[in-house]
Order: C-alpha cells, then sequence, then structure tokens
C-alpha cells in the first residue's frame, strides 16, 4: 500500500527507523516511567524532560476498529483495516496502525496483535497482525 512518509525529527527518529532492527520504540518520561505516544520532548503526565524512546514488545490488542473502501489515490488498494492498537505495556497506550494479512473483516475488537514493519526509504512504517 502506498504510504504518505512522516517528516522525521530528531524526537521521532527512534520511532520511525526501530523497525530497521525489529524495535517498535515508545517514548517513556524516566521520571514518572510513563509511556507516550507520539513522541515528544517533554513528557505530556509530568512536564518532565527527561523522555527517552524505549523497545517495547510490540504486543497488543485491537480496541476499535474499521473498513475502509475508498481508494484515496489511484494505487492504493481498498479496503483495508485502519485500527487503534493498545499495546500490552500500559493501559491506554494506544495508536493510529493498519492491521495486515489478514481479511479486512476478519479484524475484531480485543483480538490479539503483533507489530510488523514495513520499510519505505529510510521510514519503517510499524503496522499489525494478528497473533495466534
Amino acid at each position: 500500500m502506498p504510504r504518505k512518509l512522516p517528516a522525521v525529527t530528531a524526537d521521532t527518529r527512534p520511532f520511525w527507523t526501530g523497525g530497521e532492527v525489529g524495535e517498535l520504540r515508545i517514548h517513556r518520561c524516566q521520571a514518572c516511567e510513563r509511556y507516550f505516544h507520539p513522541p515528544a520532548p517533554i513528557c505530556p503526565l509530568c512536564a518532565s524532560f527527561d523522555v527517552a524512546a524505549e523497545a517495547v514488545s510490540g504486543r497488543g490488542v485491537v480496541v476499535t476498529s474499521t473498513i475502509n473502501h475508498q481508494a484515496w489515490n489511484p494505487e492504493l488498494t481498498a479496503p483495508y483495516s485502519v485500527a487503534i492498537v493498545e499495546l500490552e505495556e500500559q493501559l491506554g497506550l494506544r495508536f493510529l496502525s493498519n492491521v495486515v494479512n489478514c481479511p479486512p473483516e476478519a479484524v475484531r475488537t480485543g483480538m490479539p496483535v503483533q507489530v510488523v514493519f514495513e520499510r519505505y526509504d529510510d521510514v519503517w512504517i510499524p503496522l499489525f497482525e494478528r497473533r495466534a
């Protein structure tokens, strides 16, 4: 699926490049120990500047999903699943992604998933697939 690539900054680089070594890297505050996403230079909970990207398991569950039937450009393959995934490391640690390698209509709330990466230039997009 063709993708618009993100702007990679000093704060977001660990997130977008972790897939090169198979790691999903999420920012974590070293002061209050909370993970947060998207990456930022300051903790949104305690306002500490002591934050760093850390590798997480990449395992989570689908919280909600939808099927997109609209091909937004001629190269896009529809339908595809868009999901909010919650990572197992922390309640509420969620982000938007796609569930791949299964039919979009098979994606369900509560479905266990595991991160996989798609490489585009120097960016590794974290996607998810069903796990057993």
